[in-house]
């Protein structure tokens, strides 16, 4: 493949001014980051220790192998809410003896660890990533159930958790619950549904009712180790598969249960050698433009993501507002559609869909980069019929059987987000840059559109507009979208699996390639019908 030839030049003045813009964003990205990571904080950390417990992250990185990468999801899931940054619970991709496994893990240091609408739509996420990637899911459990205020958007739908568990247990995909402290009432189904439970002694506590409840219920005196303690369950109930001794010997027993699984991968391992791009990842700071209204180049974006910086472009000369090509990222074969400028045309419709139905037909996983206003619109293209040439696009999307990958590089606005695989499409993983854009269009765009409405429906009537009620109309809508379009509004609310810095993409994308693989990866010949 011919490698990509740089034309950054990192003097320029547009280049410094892009990379100190970007190095404001990622500053804040940091300082959002370190909220998640900062679990409850030092007063529930120092309680939390003062027990002999270690930290949810402490767990963790004893249960993965040593030096090996984690790839943390959701990390700013209930980011700007009334509910911690983090939303009480740790999910990840982490390699444990070897293989590669989907953890979630609660934080009891963050509301003792309970299930708000926000850790449910993570937890959620993560089993869906596991199950649609055939990836073993393993729980690190304490936690102090649902948080029952909010009990009327957590119960109903948290049965899917109990139902994925069962659904993955029968699609063959093993679940492993660790239970380091409470698991009780409706948590007390997840060891009981996990095909293997490990329980920590004098800690676990695992029932459908404690002490105090059941003396309401029933009038009987019991103790926690007597109703769920982990030596009752591992020699009386059977609940308890292997009994650890302490939590270091929980996880030293999980990462034991994992090596014994004999597990292999369905999918095609890479098909050659990793190798570096030839240009300096840091540069891409000076690439993605301040303003998102001024487009960038993806090829110099590509040229510092894939192996050797080496694309192979589909029609570079037709339909050029969207690059199509074939690359290699950490050795795995991959078709690329990203983006060149803000609006897709008929062309980059017709272009797009052709390229998906080969990549299928050569079971590429696609990488769907997004920087774009939407379809074009207008009288002319109309004509030309971009409606029928956008619904061949998401029709190939939308039937497209290989794994897609999405990335939020700029904006992402209207239609031009499903037609790019966007989170409705249900893409195997969405990342985000911390500067990208979604919403049905920009502020000023909606704002102007309902402004022309209002206008109209008021000439209609025979009135005369209130300029200055119109213009406040205007201003709160305006306001609204700029608020819910950032990246962080999105990411809080589940939306993508996590905002990722720049430079980190590549390893991002590598690592979710090496997941998808888990499973098959298998194309189709099958698509609905294109209209003529």
């Amino acid at each position: 493949m011919p490698a990509i030839t740089t034309r950054v030049d990192i003097n320029s003045d547009r280049y410094r001014t892009n990379a100190s813009a970007m190095a404001a964003v990622l500053e804040e990205f940091e300082r959002e980051m370190g909220k998640s990571r900062s679990g409850g904080g030092p007063k529930y950390i120092e309680l939390h220790r003062s027990r002999g417990k270690l930290l949810v992250r402490e767990r963790i990185e004893l249960l993965v192998d040593r030096d090996s990468p984690f790839l943390e999801l959701s990390a700013l899931a209930a980011w700007g809410t009334e509910f911690p940054t983090g939303a009480n619970v740790v999910t990840g991709i982490g390699v444990i003896n070897g293989v590669e496994c989907v953890i979630s893990a609660h934080d009891p240091t963050m509301q003792a660890g309970a299930s708000n609408p926000y850790s449910l739509a993570k937890s959620l996420r993560a089993q869906d990533i596991a199950l649609e990637n055939r990836l073993p899911l393993v729980n690190l459990v304490e936690s102090g159930g649902a948080d029952l205020p909010n009990q009327s958007e957590v119960f109903l739908n948290g049965g899917k958790w109990f139902r994925n568990l069962t659904n993955m247990s029968k699609q063959g995909i093993p679940t492993i619950a660790i239970v380091f402290g409470n698991s009780t009432a409706g948590g007390a189904y997840v060891p009981g549904m996990c095909d293997y439970a490990v329980m920590v002694k004098e800690r676990a506590k695992v029932f459908l009712g404690g002490p105090p409840l059941v003396k309401m219920a029933t009038g009987e005196e019991s103790t926690d180790e007597e109703l769920g303690g982990a030596e009752m369950h591992s020699r009386v109930s059977g609940l308890s598969d292997y009994f650890a001794q302490d939590e270091y010997d929980a996880l030293r027993i999980g990462r034991e249960i994992v090596g014994h699984l004999n597990w292999r991968k369905a999918g095609p391992g890479p098909s050659r050698q990793s190798r570096p791009p030839l240009y300096d990842p840091e540069e891409i700071l000076g690439i993605v433009s301040s303003d998102l209204k001024v487009p960038f180049d993806m090829r110099e974006i590509l040229a510092r993501v894939v192996d050797a910086s080496e694309v192979d472009e589909y029609k570079q000369l037709y339909g050029q507002s969207l690059l199509t090509g074939w690359a290699h990222i950490h050795g795995y074969p991959v078709g690329v559609l990203a983006n060149q400028s803000g609006v897709l045309f008929s062309e980059e419709a017709k272009k797009a869909t052709e390229f998906i139905q080969l990549s299928n037909k050569y079971d590429l996983p696609l990488i769907f980069i997004h920087n774009t206003t939407g379809y074009m619109v207008g009288k002319e293209y109309e004509q030309q019929g971009i409606i029928k040439d956008g619904a061949k696009m998401v029709n190939a999307v939308a039937n497209s059987e290989v794994p897609h990958i999405v990335l939020m590089a700029g904006s992402s606005y209207g239609a031009g987000n499903y037609g790019m695989a966007g989170k409705a499409f249900r893409p195997r993983f969405v990342f985000g840059w911390p500067n990208h854009k979604v919403a049905v269009m920009g502020a000023e765009q909606l704002a102007g559109v309902m402004d022309i409405i209002t206008r109209a429906g008021m000439e209609r009537r025979g009135l005369e507009v209130n300029e200055e009620a119109l213009e406040a109309q205007k201003d709160v809508i305006r306001q609204q979208i700029l608020r819910e379009e950032v990246a962080y509004f999105s990411t809080a609310r589940v939306k993508d699996d996590g905002l990722i810095d720049p430079r980190d993409t590549r390893d991002a994308f590598g690592m979710a390639l090496s997941a998808v693989h888990s499973g098959p990866v298998k194309g189709t010949a099958a698509f609905g019908v294109f209209r003529m």
